[in-house]
């Protein structure tokens, strides 16, 4: 049928910092179309999900945002 991993597709890895580019990143998270409100929006669809399996997959798309922030990322 369907396999989800739980995975990044490229690895990650940040030498230095640029604010021109962070302000652009940032502006892309807030704001009613940015990636918070999307994963606050599949977080409420969660409750409403008839079937367990897809359960677990909205509630692993929308915490995966909140994770990003995460300063010590433990994955």
């Amino acid at each position: 049928m369907w396999s989800y991993l739980k995975q990044l597709q490229h690895p990650i890895k940040v030498s230095t910092p640029n604010a021109a580019l962070a302000k652009i990143i940032i502006s892309q998270y807030g704001g009613p179309d940015g990636e918070l409100s999307a994963s606050l929006r599949y977080l409420s669809q969660r409750y409403s999900m008839p079937y367990p399996e897809l359960k677990g997959l909205l509630t692993d798309i929308g915490i995966s945002v909140p994770e990003m922030f995460q300063k010590n990322n433990p994955k």
